[in-house]
This record gives structure tokens, C-alpha cells and sequence, in this order.
């Protein structure tokens, strides 16, 4: 069973993480420039931080230029507004709940932590001063959470996301899956001498190699492939997005079928029939809506909010969708060049060979056409299938190394309970959660 807290009565709103992500409604009015955003706004959070009150919202009253916590959230129908975490709650029970397991296991198991590595950007020598530090690594469960009802937990992340730790077992298969993150954090810690904080961590990493196949060609080339082409869809989405919205500022009454007839006619949708061509851009503005909706942008999945949100959001600039940003496209490509490498070599090369840098940079930086981006990555293509074809790959990752090193270290994490060592596997091993109903 999962594991479900008994009622909501031990759990104070005002007190539980927001991680970014979590849908939020605001408690108090802010004035945004000359626009009131009222109590009770919805909206997501986006960013968090320490830091004085910066330009783009009034300080709370009676605090200005005091350093504390701030949370960014995009509200619905204004755009990213600052607030502390005093002003917000968290819009629905279930991510309540979800805030409190997520931050109970970060505390309860970040010193069962055995590898933390350094990867992103900096690994693959494409950072600068504005980059992140992300990091990436495995933890092991106690012994005792192996043995109850709960289901303990398969991931560790920060609350603003830039550390996740999986769980031994799901770090192993995801490894056999040939998961682009997993391979690239194993052979990232392996050159990191640091990132190994325990023998356990130690085991895993020496049989690095075991994971390693020609299914990398699939996970990480042709999934780059793949999601560059979604990249287009999302990018032509957008950019219906922009237009839809200016209609609807222009005409609030306007409908679905009448702006899919308008959108089919004015973006030369592509179609055997022009009434397959308006089925097709109905289509794209149900995608569109309800894809704000998920968003946190608009408080319904139908047309009718996507016109309100039109109305409310006059003289405002759109937030630009998370999956379109360049981050992703200049990494899709670096992915499509190491599998390349990778395959041919049979050596993982996760710094960026020094003519590709260049380009990637630029894409990074949002001056390469989406367009462009997919043209080169669909210019690799004949490279990575030649690649394939002639690596010295095995066929598949060795499963029953993976198999062994697993349970060298449940074992070894066992041991260390029954025998009570120092540390937190042994004596001072967290409280494994117990199984409770809710009420």
C-alpha cells in the first residue's frame, strides 16, 4: 500500500513544501505594477529563493528589503508574481499530501545517499556563469523499510529540483533500460572521485560497464529524434497559441468551430480536404487549452477559459511553454552526437567534442531556429544508424552483473542493521513510516 496520511488534521498548510510545480492559491492581494491581483488567485509555483524583494512585486507589509523565502508563481491570467510562503497554500489536498511524503523522505533518507554526482551542463563542458548545479546520484533503503507495508520511497528530490537520488533498484533498472540520465550519472560519478559516499555506491559504480549496450542507439538517438519532432508540434502550438489569443482579445464572443475555420485558412494547415484542414486546427485549439489547463494557466480544460483567460491577460507576456525552451533542443542534440560517439567507440564522452561546442551554445542561447535545430539533428540521422549497425556494443546489458551488484548491496545494507554499526543503515537507520489508513 501507499502510503496515505490519516486525515489531513496533522498537517498544517502553511508549513508544507511547495516544490516547483505545485498548483497554489495565493492569500492575500498583491499590486502588480497598476493591476490588482487579488486573494485567491490560482496559480503555479515556478521559482524559489532567498533574497530582499525585488522590483516586480510589493513586499509584504511592514518588511521591504528583509531577506526571506520567496516563491515565483504564474498566476492565472497575470504572469509570474512573487510571493512568500505565508501567502500561499497548496490548491488541492492531494498535493499536500505529495509535499509532505516528498520532503518526510528527503529528510528521513538523504544520509542514505551513496552516490552524488555532478552532471548537466557542467559535465559536458557547456556551462558558464549562470549555470545550475545539478546533481544526480543513487541511495540505498534501510533495512527496515524493506519490510512493511508501505511502499518506500523510489526517489529523493530537492525541493527545487536540481538533486534527485533514485532508489538502488530503480537507479539498476533504469540503468538496463539504457535511461540516457542514469548511464550519464554513472560514468559522470565514476571520473568524480567525490561522488562516491559509500563502498555501496562504490559497487554500483564499478559495474558501470554492465549497463552499457547498443540499445543506447534507441534511448538516447532515436528518443533525441523523437522528441525533436514533438519540439515542431509544440513549437506550431505555440505559435497558435499567440495568434487564438489575439483573436480573442479582439472578439471575446468568438467560437471553437469559427476560430478553427480562421486558424485552418490563415496558418495553411496541412490537409487532403479543407474540412479535414478545420478538423485538424480543432484539434490544435483543444490541445491548446487543455494543455494550459495542466499548466495551471487556465482554471477549466474548454474554450470558454481559454477566452477568459485572453480577456485577463491583455498587455501581458506569455509565459513561453517549459518543453519549448532551447535548453531542450541543444541537449536532444548532444544526446544524437554521444550515442554516435559512444557506439562507434565504445567509450562514453560526455564532455562535448570541441566543433560541436560552438554550435550547442548557440542553441542554448535561443539563436538557432527551432527549424535549423531539427534539420541538424535530422542531418546525424545516417551517422547514427551507420553507428549502430557497426558498434562493438553487446546486444544487451549484462543482467545478471546488474542482478549481483543489487543484491551485494541489500545485502551489505542488511548486515549492517542486524549488526547495528554506526551510521545510517545500522544503529542510526530513520523510522521506516508505518501503515495507517486514512480516516
Amino acid at each position: 500500500m501507499s502510503r496515505r496520511l490519516s486525515g489531513m488534521g496533522d498537517v498544517d498548510p502553511l508549513a508544507v513544501p511547495l516544490p516547483h510545480g505545485t498548483e497554489v492559491t495565493t492569500r492575500v492581494d498583491r499590486t502588480l505594477g497598476e493591476r490588482l491581483v487579488p486573494q485567491g488567485a490560482l496559480g503555479r509555483v515556478v521559482g524559489s529563493g532567498r533574497g530582499v524583494w525585488g522590483h516586480s512585486s510589493a513586499p509584504p507589509s511592514g518588511a521591504p528589503n528583509v531577506e526571506r523565502e520567496f516563491f515565483d508563481v504564474l498566476v492565472v491570467g497575470v504572469g509570474t508574481v512573487r510571493y512568500s510562503r505565508e501567502e500561499l497554500v497548496p490548491r488541492k489536498v492531494g498535493q499536500v499530501r505529495y509535499a509532505r511524503r516528498r520532503e518526510d523522505a528527503w529528510s528521513a533518507l538523504l544520509p542514505c545517499v551513496v552516490v552524488d554526482a555532478v552532471v548537466g551542463s557542467r559535465t559536458w563542458g557547456l556551462s558558464d556563469e549562470n549555470s545550475d548545479e545539478d546533481r544526480r546520484g543513487v541511495f540505498v533503503l534501510p533495512f527496515p523499510f524493506m519490510t512493511g507495508l508501505v511502499e518506500p520511497p523510489q526517489d529523493l528530490v530537492s525541493e527545487d529540483g536540481s538533486r534527485t537520488y533514485w532508489e538502488m533498484g530503480k537507479a539498476i533498472r533504469q540503468a538496463l533500460r539504457a535511461d540516457p540520465n542514469t548511464l550519464e550519472m554513472l560514468f559522470a560519478a565514476a571520473s568524480q572521485p567525490a561522488s562516491e559516499k559509500d563502498p555501496m555506491g562504490r559497487w554500483l559504480i564499478e559495474a558501470r560497464d554492465a549497463f552499457v549496450s547498443v540499445e543506447i542507439h534507441a534511448s538516447f538517438g532515436r528518443y533525441a529524434l523523437s522528441q525533436l519532432s514533438r519540439l515542431s508540434h509544440d513549437t506550431r502550438l505555440a505559435e497558435h497559441r499567440a495568434i487564438v489569443l489575439g483573436w480573442l482579445r479582439e472578439d471575446p464572443t468568438l467560437g471553437l468551430d469559427e476560430a478553427a475555420a480562421r486558424l485552418a485558412k490563415e496558418t495553411d494547415i496541412v490537409a487532403p480536404t479543407p474540412e479535414d484542414a478545420i478538423l485538424r486546427a480543432r484539434e490544435y485549439l483543444k490541445q491548446l487549452y487543455r494543455s494550459m489547463a495542466d499548466q495551471g494557466l487556465l482554471e477549466g480544460r474548454e474554450w470558454t477559459a481559454l477566452a477568459a483567460y485572453a480577456r485577463a491577460s491583455e498587455g501581458s507576456s506569455l509565459p513561453t511553454p517549459r518543453e519549448l525552451r532551447p535548453k531542450n533542443a541543444y541537449n536532444l542534440v548532444r544526446l544524437i552526437d554521444l550515442s554516435i560517439r559512444w557506439l562507434r567507440t565504445g567509450e562514453p564522452e560526455l564532455c562535448v567534442r570541441d566543433e560541436l561546442r560552438p554550435v550547442l551554445l548557440d542553441i542554448k542561447k535561443g539563436r538557432v531556429p527551432l527549424a535549423e535545430v531539427i534539420t541538424l539533428a535530422e542531418s546525424l540521422t545516417p551517422e547514427l544508424e551507420a553507428a549502430r549497425r557497426e558498434s562493438k556494443l553487446p546486444r544487451r546489458a549484462d543482467v545478471r552483473r546488474a542482478e549481483v551488484a543489487l543484491r551485494r548491496v541489500r545485502e551489505e545494507a542488511a548486515r549492517r542493521f542486524f549488526e547495528g554499526r554506526e551510521g545510517p543503515f545500522g544503529k542510526d537507520a530513520p523510522t521506516a513510516p508505518e501503515a495507517r489508513w486514512d480516516e
